[in-house]
């Protein structure tokens, strides 16, 4: 028989603990469903008036005999053979059938060969057991109903309290159960009836019953003040039952970003927002320090882990775009990129991506297009690169993009693909680490793996530092914001296609923080953009990350160069701007043909379709020039209107070709467009800031 040590420290619980990188409790998970066990608990830790009610019910002579009640276990052979079945087991003789599986009865009972073999260890478990290990042992293995198994979850669960604090009624109850763990509740309620009528308090049983009752179907147990504050990352972690597991978290930062995210929740339930979700990771050891999957009961889905589900990306995959660009000298933060229409020809039809606020801003820089985020720079800048070189380098960073490129296509700039909290979070990690991406941690401790290279460190310098940029942001999003932070940090918002996933992603010098907020079930959020919607909890989270604790840019890398840069005409003003070295340039002109006024609206190879069920009168495609002084708008040869704005014009069925014109009849931009009575063919998406 194994000694009372090797039972008792064999003993594992049904369920497992996360602690955070101190040891502080955050989370406690049941991991075995084949039982119910809480921990193990010592005499002096449970109540008296149960250890009594044990001993009367189960073992009234347990101090008294040497493992065996012959007398008792007579009486039991006799009632047996009457037909009245009557157990005559000792606690020691109980203790031993728990310990040893072949002494497991069968439906009618065990075989005299088990009984003796029952007998045999009981007696062997005295002679090297004390009363009080055996005792102590017998009422943390015994079941007492269902799956519950022992006194601490048999207190807890059917009781609603520790086994310290359990009074004589509830004594009775559990100790009840022993005998029978799945007896009818009446049966009970009789039984512990007459066990506290026998003793020197009588009660009444109508309350009685009532708490058996009450126990037995659940309405006692209450909720423990369990801490559960990382439940999601508890369900990745926890895998063993009876352990506790130390992770990276810090506690008291995973509390208060729970609580960030409720209150921003909040603020937006009534712009449809429900639910939120967070991470912060340490940029030098890839440590996660806070993983906030969901918001717990508040949440409209609390089983769903948001730092885990895929969701599109929007705008926050465009400083890679913008960095392989960069790092194949393709483009230079100081170059310039018109935002203007595209047109891109689709198996789908035409696709023409839009900015956030349907409006064009002309030439641009690299730097404003990228901390402005606008969409239509980052079309032609991966129009530069190619999609399928952009599809491998977000799979180098660590998404996991199992649909080929072409599904994918030039959309993968304005973020098509669905990505999660954590890799996105991970991927601006390793802009913040000079192009390095490793694994995250989720152990303290833990050896850093090599990581590998992403991006070179200049590159990974340049598109920081175009991120961090509050005066290039000024376009979108005016100076003050909630992206401009109390210390140095670089940081992109993003939304999805019908604002269906709002992101904010940055980093500081020590910490990379990604907040998403949206609705689990995928529904659209009403007018939320990533600066309203996700912005303001990422910039609490970085200030108080800080609020001791300063942040400063790295200093430049090998392989950049400042230059003071001057624009012809003067479309941004001269600044001084970072390059790779040997791209640098002092002056940017753009020629006359880059310049000439143009048609902005509609898109060459565009196709409309009239709707039958609205009177014509209701329907107009308009036309729009860039420079369009002194211009005028001629349709299949027809002068209709001068181009100096906006003009409608009522649609029919028809191939068309629109001219930009001068008084003397000289064409500066021609565009061809058809009108069809069927449905529109126009792909016109694209997401949001």
């Amino acid at each position: 028989m194994p000694t009372f040590k090797d039972v008792q420290s064999g003993w594992r619980s049904s369920d497992s603990w996360l602690t955070d990188r101190h040891g502080e409790p955050l989370s406690r998970m049941r991991v075995d469903i084949q039982s119910r066990k809480l921990s193990w608990v010592s005499l002096d830790q449970i109540s008296p008036a149960f250890l009594q009610a044990v001993v009367q019910v189960e073992d009234r002579r347990f101090y008294a005999h040497q493992g065996v009640d012959w007398s008792a276990l007579g009486a039991a052979s006799l009632s047996t053979l009457r037909g009245d079945r009557r157990g005559g087991s000792t606690i020691s003789m109980q203790l031993a059938g728990l310990l040893d599986s072949s002494l497991k009865p069968s439906g009618s009972g065990r075989s005299l060969w088990q009984k003796a073999k029952q007998i045999r260890q009981a007696q062997q478990i005295e002679q090297s057991w004390t009363k009080a290990q055996i005792l102590e042992a017998y009422i943390n293995l015994v079941p007492f109903r269902a799956e519950v198994q022992g006194i601490d979850a048999a207190s807890r669960y059917l009781i609603g309290k520790p086994p310290d604090k359990l009074n004589r009624t509830e004594s009775a109850l559990l100790s009840s159960l022993l005998r029978s763990p799945n007896a009818s509740p009446q049966q009970v309620a009789d039984r512990v009836c007459r066990q506290i009528q026998q003793s020197a308090e009588p009660t009444p049983c109508t309350p009685i019953r009532q708490m058996v009752i009450e126990a037995l179907s659940g309405q006692r147990a209450q909720a423990e003040s369990v801490v559960d504050l990382a439940p999601e990352l508890a369900r990745r972690l926890l895998t063993s039952p009876g352990v506790r597991v130390r992770s990276s978290l810090d506690a008291s930062l995973q509390r208060w970003l729970r609580q960030e995210l409720r209150e921003r929740i909040a603020e937006l339930k009534d712009r449809n927002v429900r639910d939120a979700s967070g991470i912060v990771i340490d940029n030098t050891s890839g440590e996660v320090l806070a993983w906030v999957g969901n918001l717990g009961k508040a949440a409209s889905a609390p089983h769903v882990d948001g730092v885990m589900a895929p969701r599109q990306a929007g705008s926050t995959l465009k400083p890679f775009v913008y960095g392989l660009a960069i790092e194949r000298q393709l483009l230079t933060p100081a170059s310039l990129l018109e935002d203007s229409p595209v047109n891109l020809q689709t198996p789908a039809g035409v696709y023409m991506p839009q900015n956030y606020d349907h409006s064009f801003r002309g030439w641009v820089s690299v730097r404003t297009a990228l901390a402005s985020s606008l969409n239509i720079p980052a079309i032609r800048t991966i129009i530069l690169t190619g999609y399928e070189p952009v599809y491998e380098r977000l799979k180098w960073l660590g998404f996991p993009l199992d649909l080929p490129a072409d599904h994918y296509g030039y959309g993968l700039a304005l973020g098509v693909a669905d990505v999660r909290l954590a890799e996105l979070a991970n991927a601006y990690r390793s802009l913040a680490n000079n192009g390095i991406w490793s694994s995250l941690r989720f152990h303290p401790g833990q050896r850093p793996e090599d990581g590998k290279r992403v991006f070179s460190p200049a590159t990974a310098f340049l598109v920081s530092h175009m991120l961090s940029d509050r005066a290039a942001r000024n376009t979108t999003f005016s100076l003050e914001n909630a992206l401009a932070t109390r210390v140095w940090s670089a940081v992109k918002t993003g939304t999805s296609k019908d604002m269906r996933d709002n992101w904010c992603i940055g980093f500081t010098e020590r910490y990379t923080v990604g907040i998403w907020v949206g609705n689990a079930d995928g529904e659209p959020m009403w007018d939320v953009s990533g600066v309203s919607g996700a912005a303001p909890a990422w910039l609490d989270t970085v200030n108080r990350l800080h609020a001791n604790l300063p942040s400063q840019e790295r200093p430049p890398p090998a392989g950049v160069v400042a230059s003071r840069v001057k624009y012809v005409p003067s479309i941004e003003p001269a600044r001084d701007e970072w390059f790779l070295t040997g791209t640098e340039m002092t002056e940017l002109r753009l020629n006359q043909l880059a310049i000439r006024p143009r048609i902005t609206y509609p898109g060459d190879g565009m196709i409309f379709a009239t709707d039958q069920d609205i009177p014509v009168t209701n329907q107009a495609i308009r036309f729009e020039a860039s420079a369009g002084e002194n211009l005028r708008f001629r349709l299949n040869g027809v002068v209709i209107a001068p181009a100096s704005h906006r003009h409608l014009w009522s649609p029919r069925p028809g191939r068309y070709q629109l001219e930009l014109v001068n008084n003397q009849g000289k064409v500066f931009s021609v565009v061809h467009f058809q009108v069809r009575g069927a449905a529109l063919a126009i792909l016109n998406k694209g997401p949001k800031l």
